[in-house]
């Protein structure tokens, strides 16, 4: 019900959703292989981890904040530097994607995520192709 609703909204007001992941079925291959996955205790261990540093970074800062979702603009700016080859990488996605400035910021806000997640301290370029990968997915699945 609601899937079909949010289907039918176009435009900026999907831009108010942080990200969209369509999780594919798992192989059969996959389950009966030997590779071990990580397990909900290790999943869990990362995202505290990841939350902890989200604290302590703005607590240090003073930001009356206490997650990546919260940030205004200016601290995106303060905590989601770009070096140059991730700055491109962003500037070409907007360009190509005709996205919003709303857009920008939450795949800055998922990329800091998943550098937390990853225990980084600065965002890669790796980190923001990931966000904006989410945000493609998401704009081919809903519009």
């Amino acid at each position: 019900m609601i899937q079909r609703y949010i289907a039918k909204i176009s435009g900026p007001l999907l831009d108010r959703i942080d990200i969209h992941i369509e999780v594919p079925a798992v192989q059969y291959k996959e389950l009966r292989g030997s590779a071990a996955a990580e397990g909900s205790t290790e999943i869990r261990a990362r995202v505290l981890a990841a939350r902890q540093r989200q604290q302590e970074r703005f607590s240090k800062a003073k930001e009356n904040i206490y997650s990546n979702t919260q940030m205004t603009t200016r601290q995106i700016r303060a905590y989601c530097e770009l070096g140059p080859d991730a700055e491109r990488l962003l500037e070409r996605a907007l360009q190509q994607q005709g996205l919003t400035a709303r857009a920008h910021d939450r795949i800055l806000k998922v990329a800091r995520t998943i550098a937390d997640l990853e225990g980084a301290d600065r965002l890669a370029v790796p980190h923001l192709a990931e966000a904006i990968q989410y945000r493609t997915l998401d704009r081919s699945y809903w519009s």
